[in-house]
């Protein structure tokens, strides 16, 4: 699972993948990726079909003459989001989106992809360090020497890190709130995750329609962890088993948006819909640890991108109005999301790479850069940005633990245990890092103020995410490999900064404040 390891959106597993791809360097001017040609007109082969979003008013007349037109234009429709104008499109006519672009009421349209669209296929490959028995003894008898009521909580540094172990005594979560994942889905069978699992909330949206069937929303294979060990760093039951999440009293479901190919790809249709749903089943959080493929920026003079943007935007506001707050993942390249320019080498990520220079101002990183959504950076045992960790002034919300078994060690441990230990599929367990399990933490924090503040509005909730983290200044240097050379500079103060943004989330104030 070569994809899950090498993305900057999601775990970098430990330590088969502590090595990043490409280093992304910063050019000296800022400039807007030129546009590319329209994605659609690559894939010319008769009978290759790309799969698109056409966006469109939402009064029930445009939506009916642009549905009509998308039929005559050799386009047919996998769905309808009449609510926010957003249409699914399957065609096969490589001039589908030039030609429906030009019909009156339509806003925006583009390919959600660059290659032809084709079944998927599921594989059995793989990279993460799960846990051996020989590790688990030995994290059960430290955790029995130290009191722990979790058999292997003694490997979660994390939970006593932002207060978690603390706020369990006081609070554990509402059985009122539920955190959906959006993932590569979730193991609803773990018995960790069995007795906080919510099915009415589940599905799985990879192909852009909600599948709601039972079991829909569980993971393709082992080797799709990546969801399973997000749901259990937030809601993990304290049963007795296993670990502990940090609402272990709070719901959790799971909706599947990746692709269940060896790609795990990321599409827009799977994330509109996966918002749309989650909105619709009365979710209060949402967890995204991810970007949305193939662009890791998107760029609005690019009609392909700027119909992604439009998608995945109306989406969203529509899911905060309906009361969910969305969580999202800061990124794993380690670039400056308020520097001047960022090289990106790996997009689009579902066929041929084109390299450019984006202004992070312009062309955003989605969800993570988008109005409204909690941006969250990584730290690891030390306190510190994990190495890996994307940063910004005025992007970066808030920091949570994340791992970083390069740097940030805890005394007398082999480097995985630098990492986040969670729920793996099949009832196993493992340690990953990456912004991907910082989110997951902010994540299960804002449950526990959702508990504590049933009424809070998304946007109330946010500001109570920050002002009760704990702050941190900008480090007088950064130099993660103590090489002498700065790594990343952190601009700001305590109260906000490109590295921590409003501080470290803190468990215990959410369920005391």
């Amino acid at each position: 699972m070569a994809h899950l390891s090498s993305r900057r959106r999601l775990a970098l597993a430990v330590p088969v993948a502590l090595s990043l791809t490409a280093s992304l360097g910063f050019l000296p001017t800022a400039a807007v990726a030129a546009p590319a040609p329209d994605a659609a007109v690559t894939a010319t082969t008769a009978g290759e079909t790309l799969s698109y979003v056409v966006n469109t008013r939402t009064d029930g007349r445009t939506l009916a003459s642009v549905k009509n037109a998308i039929g005559k234009a050799g386009g047919s429709i996998v769905t309808s989001y009449d609510k926010i104008g957003v249409i699914v499109v399957h065609s096969a006519d490589p001039s589908f989106g030039t030609t429906i672009r030009a019909v009156r009421g339509v806003e925006s349209a583009g390919a959600t992809r660059t290659k032809p669209f084709v079944p998927a296929a599921t594989t059995d490959v793989g990279q993460v360090e799960r846990a051996t028995e020989t590790d688990k003894a030995e994290l059960a008898k430290a955790s029995a020497e130290a009191g722990m009521t979790e058999p292997f909580e003694s490997a979660q540094w994390d939970l006593p890190a932002i207060g978690a172990d603390k706020a369990a005594k006081i609070n554990p979560g509402s059985r009122n709130v539920t955190v959906a994942v959006i993932d590569t889905g979730v193991d609803d069978l773990h018995p960790d995750l069995a007795p906080n699992f919510s099915a009415s909330q589940s599905a799985d949206c990879s192909s852009g329609v909600a599948d709601t069937s039972p079991g829909a929303w569980r993971p393709a294979d082992s080797d799709h962890y990546h969801g399973t060990h997000v749901a259990g760093e937030i809601a993990a039951a304290r049963n007795g088993i296993g670990v502990a999440g940090v609402a272990p009293g709070v719901k959790v479901s799971g909706i599947t948006v990746a692709q269940p190919d060896e790609t795990q790809l990321f599409f827009t249709e799977a994330i509109v819909c996966a918002f749309v749903f989650a909105a619709d089943t009365g979710v209060e959080i949402t967890n995204n640890s991810y970007y949305v493929d193939p662009w890791e920026y998107n760029c609005p003079d690019d009609p392909d991108q700027k119909a992604l943007l439009d998608a995945v935007n109306r989406a969203k506001r529509y899911a905060t109005s309906k009361g969910t707050l969305h969580i999202a993942s800061a990124g794993n390249s380690y670039n400056d999301l308020d520097g001047d320019a960022i090289l990106d080498e790996g997009s689009p990520d579902d066929g041929t790479p084109v390299t450019r220079t984006i202004d992070p101002h312009v062309c955003l990183d989605m969800p993570a850069q988008l109005d409204g959504v909690v941006t969250v950076s990584a730290t690891g045992y030390l306190d510190k940005k994990s190495y890996y960790s994307n940063y910004g002034k005025g992007v970066i919300d808030v920091a949570a633990p994340g791992g970083d078994s390069r740097y940030q060690l805890p005394p007398g441990t082999d480097p995985k245990r630098g990492a986040i230990y969670s729920t793996l599929p099949g009832g196993g367990y493992g340690w990953a890092q990456g912004t991907s399990m910082a989110a997951p933490h902010a994540a299960g924090v804002a449950a526990l103020i959702k508990s504590t503040h049933p009424r809070a509005t998304p946007g109330a909730l946010a500001a109570m995410l920050k002002a009760q983290a704990t702050k941190f200044d900008c480090p007088t240097s950064y130099d993660y490999d103590s090489n002498g050379t700065v790594d990343a500079v952190c601009v700001g103060g305590p109260r906000e900064n490109g590295f921590y943004g409003a501080g470290i989330v803190d468990a215990l104030k959410a369920v005391t404040k």
